[in-house]
């Protein structure tokens, strides 16, 4: 059996494992939310850290901690943020809907490894925790922990798919096809123009999440348990994040108001809004370029996708989309989760949401699955999309739709019915507008060009810039 040791706290001795960094309260919740195989997201306990960086440093500054405890704390912290110690946060995320157990388990670990370096006892409570509460620390470590995440993965991630669109509305902006609407043949467009409007969705799904960043950057610090800021210094919430600003450069700033940040999370909805808004842009991107890559022969197969791996067990040659379905999964997850974090975010009562760790929980998961989605995507699927040019133009010269470069020379309802002629007797449009005498060879090669058909709008219009 493991050797043991005893730690305390204020329910009495319980034995914990001699190793680990962690003491009685964390023990207690191992225990007592021994519930699935979530952890608490190790973003969110890194976040936690610096929150604890700041705090002693800070604490220090203040009077109320001295010199030597605030920078053996903030050593510590420092590296628990760094991912050092990563192994000492064993904590189901369904626990208590404070945070308060995974918060003590930072606590309880930063106050051992400070006391390793001091060689003298630093209390998690007395002088790791001093000035806050689980209330206000656990709130402004989600939105800390989404911002770091939100500059780290996601943004990036969407750049380069962005980026990877970009490049192929140019590499595609002389490729005419069929446009469709109601999945039914259309006038033309070119390729350039559909990829082209892919990078603008983008761009503007960029635009919403900076948005609901800045209300993120507001922090809840200083309001410790009811938002009063019982217990702490008048400046304490301000100077930290302030700290944290200048050190993880980041726009923090207390929020305006504290009991809107302990008891209400508006902010971490409307950010995890925009990833929905993300997600559903995503979906439609990618079942376009399903739908255009079908085939490879009984398709659309306007399109030439990746062949990454083999698609079936069974059906030899088969190649599936399958980056699509990956990043399709993705997004349907992401608009699950924005379900559950909207419901979460709704059950704060008075002074207090205790719905926290779900919502922190759904909200990084989102987070990464999304970057990493688009990340695979954009390097996996769309840098490598061909085009079957012999495909596209077969389309194009046989789509009916082209009849509509008539109607100005011969009215709605003739081009409607030469259109009709050439669906029902299987013939090409030309073939039919002679047969039924609408037009000349000359006056139909003249009228209906696919090129002239694109309209006065630019090439591929505003791409946006993430």
């Amino acid at each position: 059996m493991a050797s043991l040791r005893t730690e305390s706290d204020s329910f009495g001795p319980i034995d914990v494992p001699a190793e680990a960094l962690w003491g009685a309260q964390t023990a207690r919740s191992l225990r007592f939310f021994a519930i699935g195989e979530q952890r608490m997201p190790l973003p969110l306990i890194h976040a936690i850290a610096w929150v604890k960086w700041a705090a002693a440093g800070v604490n220090h500054d203040l009077g109320l901690l001295d010199a030597a405890k605030a920078d053996a704390i903030s050593d510590a912290a420092e590296r628990v943020a760094s991912g050092e110690f990563d192994g000492e946060f064993p904590l189901s995320v369904w626990q208590t809907g404070s945070g308060t157990q995974s918060h003590m388990n930072v606590n309880e670990v930063l106050a051992r490894l400070a006391a390793r370096t001091l060689g003298a006892p630093v209390h998690p409570h007395d002088d790791v925790n001093l000035g806050q509460s689980s209330n206000d620390v656990f709130p402004t470590a989600m939105h800390l922990a989404l911002a770091l995440q939100a500059r780290q993965r996601l943004l990036p991630a969407l750049a380069e798919l962005h980026a990877a669109l970009v490049d192929k509305a140019g590499a595609f902006a002389g490729v005419v096809k069929i446009g469709r609407t109601h999945l039914q043949d259309a006038t033309p467009v070119t390729l350039g123009q559909e990829f082209g409007g892919y990078a603008a969705q983008l761009a503007q799904c960029r635009s919403h999440i900076d948005h609901a960043l800045e209300a993120l950057h507001r922090l809840a610090l200083g309001g410790t348990a009811v938002g009063t800021g019982l217990n702490t210094h008048p400046e304490f919430g301000v100077r930290v994040a302030a700290a944290l600003a200048r050190r993880l450069e980041l726009p923090l700033a207390q929020a305006g108001n504290l009991f809107a940040a302990m008891a209400g999370h508006e902010a971490l909805v409307a950010f995890h809004g925009s990833l929905k808004g993300l997600a559903i842009a995503l979906t439609k991107i990618a079942n376009d370029i399903r739908l255009m890559a079908s085939g490879p022969r009984a398709g659309l197969g306007e399109l030439q996708l990746p062949q990454n791996e083999p698609g079936s067990s069974i059906m030899p040659g088969k190649v599936n989309p399958t980056q699509v379905e990956a990043l399709t999964m993705v997004c349907a997850q992401v608009m699950g989760h924005d379900v559950a974090i909207g419901f979460a975010a709704s059950q704060g009562q008075l002074e207090l949401n205790v719905y926290q760790p779900l919502m922190a929980l759904d909200s990084l998961d989102s987070l990464r699955l999304l970057a990493d989605a688009m990340s695979g995507f954009a390097r996996h699927c769309v840098v490598g999309i061909a085009v079957d040019a012999a495909r596209v133009e077969a389309l194009l010269r046989g789509s009916l739709m082209l009849v509509t470069a008539l109607a100005p020379h011969i009215g709605y309802d003739r081009a409607a019915q030469v259109a009709r002629h050439a669906h029902a007797h299987g013939v090409s449009l030309r073939e039919a507008a002679l047969a039924l005498g609408a037009v000349s060879a000359e006056q139909f090669d003249a009228w209906v060009d696919a090129r002239a058909m694109l309209g006065p709008v630019s090439s591929y219009g505003d791409l946006g810039a993430p």
